[in-house]
């Protein structure tokens, strides 16, 4: 992947969300970090042209977000933290088949799309459950698959591991290490981030470290107290 944020800012009303930010992310894997409203959520979404920057421009593998937000989101997928929010179709393999029939797939090549990503994440047999019978680990690989079923370049996952228990929390992290496919972490997971290759940290909306996990976490440390 290849992101690059040039002066950009981010302003809801009087408040500031993002501070000015210009930054460079290459490379397979960039995990995110920092304590509630710091901000890397809104850095989250302007990656894929959820939010826009009122400040300053976003570029996601050449593609300018504001310029082209259709084409940003199609580079780049979104997984919410709450995956509930994303299922909108009551039954797995209908939801999976939903977007892709929204882009245009004729029935037939959607179903087959949807039967591989079901196979890629290891969800086969959740492909006629209904959704709000699914676990919390069950929830978030359907949201992923239903994601990925639309072969976005770039996955961006907000908080995939949250609330999980251990054995979800494995399905989840190892899903993710699977994928051939670049992302963008943001999580809590302090365990789970130390193992990104690259790791930002955000504070009151601003990039307060950029760097190897051992040295990012540590300043996380510092700023939350403990």
């Amino acid at each position: 992947m290849d992101i690059i944020f040039s002066d950009c800012s981010v302003r809801y009303g009087e408040r500031t969300a993002l501070e000015p930010l210009s930054l460079r992310i290459e490379g397979a894997r960039l995990g995110v970090i920092g304590l509630n409203g710091s901000g890397k959520t809104t850095f989250a979404r302007l990656i894929n042209g959820l939010s826009l920057p009122s400040t300053g421009r976003v570029t996601v593998n050449g593609i300018e977000t504001s310029a082209e937000p259709e084409r940003a989101r199609t580079e780049a997928g979104f997984v919410f933290q709450n995956p509930q929010n994303q299922l909108i179709m009551p039954v797995v393999e209908e939801d999976i088949m939903f977007g892709l029939r929204a882009r245009g797939l004729k029935a037939c090549a959607a179903e087959e799309r949807a039967a591989e990503a079901l196979a890629r994440f290891g969800i086969e047999a959740l492909a006629r459950r209904r959704v709000h019978e699914l676990s919390g680990g069950e929830l978030q690989l359907a949201a992923m698959a239903s994601v990925w079923a639309l072969r976005p370049r770039i996955l961006v996952l907000d908080e995939p591991t949250n609330q999980l228990d251990l054995r979800n929390r494995r399905r989840v992290i190892d899903a993710i290490d699977a994928m051939p496919e670049d992302a963008v972490v943001v999580t809590h997971d302090l365990s789970f981030a130390a193992h990104m290759p690259r790791l930002l940290l955000f504070h009151g909306g601003r990039l307060l470290a950029d760097g190897a996990p051992d040295e990012t976490i540590a300043r996380y440390h510092e700023i939350a107290g403990c």
